[in-house]
């Protein structure tokens, strides 16, 4: 992750709207930093300094398990914060985070952050609305496990994983290892998923050459999905 000094942040706070969160005389404490497909973001027990907006681009949440899976547990896009439970807790980073694909975030150091509080209550609410939705969607997750098969569920992920605004999706999480955590993570077995994943190719949804895979009919994925997605 690179910091941008040449661009003013100006465009993206007009993009989502959130000139009533930052007065015109803070935005100079705003910070502009790119990234790139695959790189570490964020690593579990970091200390963490500064809140991030993602402006552009695709990050996935994940952990550890303690013995060493990888357990995504959900993907975010635009406008998704990175430290804002750390920032009202004052812990480390929960959960580690990578860039699924190029993107831009907007910071605000902490302790700026923190007399910004003061002065501009509409931040204190856009921080409350943002952790709520959070426990929203960790309950909606937990729900989804519980509720829907596999083949849902499965179809969840593939539309989480896939690019925006892309019919087709091609992705390097497909080999053995990582669907075995996958199928952990999900609720089944490997084999069990790898039967759900030879379906959707025999029903034409995917295409499986060399250990990645092509989304070939979104529709009828979202279809299959019945509207939920991890995000």
């Amino acid at each position: 992750m690179k910091e941008i000094q040449s661009v003013e942040p100006d465009h993206y706070i007009k993009q989502f709207e959130l000139d009533s969160l930052f007065p015109a005389d803070f935005r100079q404490y705003i910070k502009m930093y790119s990234f790139e497909k695959g790189d570490n973001l964020f690593t579990t027990g970091e200390e963490l300094h500064e809140l991030y907006f993602l402006m552009e681009g695709k990050i996935k949440i994940f952990t550890h398990t303690p013995e060493g899976k990888l357990l995504i547990n959900r993907f975010k896009r635009p406008l998704a914060l990175i430290g804002d439970v750390e920032y009202a807790k004052g812990t480390a980073v929960l959960n580690s985070v990578e860039a699924v694909t190029d993107g831009v975030f907007l910071s605000v150091p902490f302790t700026d952050l923190s007399r910004l509080e003061k002065e501009h209550p509409a931040i204190l609410r856009f921080l409350f609305d943002t952790v709520a939705h959070k426990f929203y969607t960790e309950s909606h997750i937990t729900s989804m496990h519980m509720l829907y098969p596999v083949e849902v569920r499965l179809a969840s992920y593939l539309l989480s994983i896939s690019e925006a605004g892309e019919g087709t999706m091609f992705h390097q999480e497909m080999h053995t290892s990582n669907l075995m955590e996958l199928a952990e993570w999900i609720g089944t077995s490997y084999r069990h998923l790898n039967r759900v994943l030879k379906k959707m190719a025999t029903d034409d949804l995917i295409e499986r050459i060399n250990g990645s895979i092509t989304i070939k009919d979104l529709e009828k994925l979202s279809i299959l999905a019945k509207g939920n997605i991890y995000e």
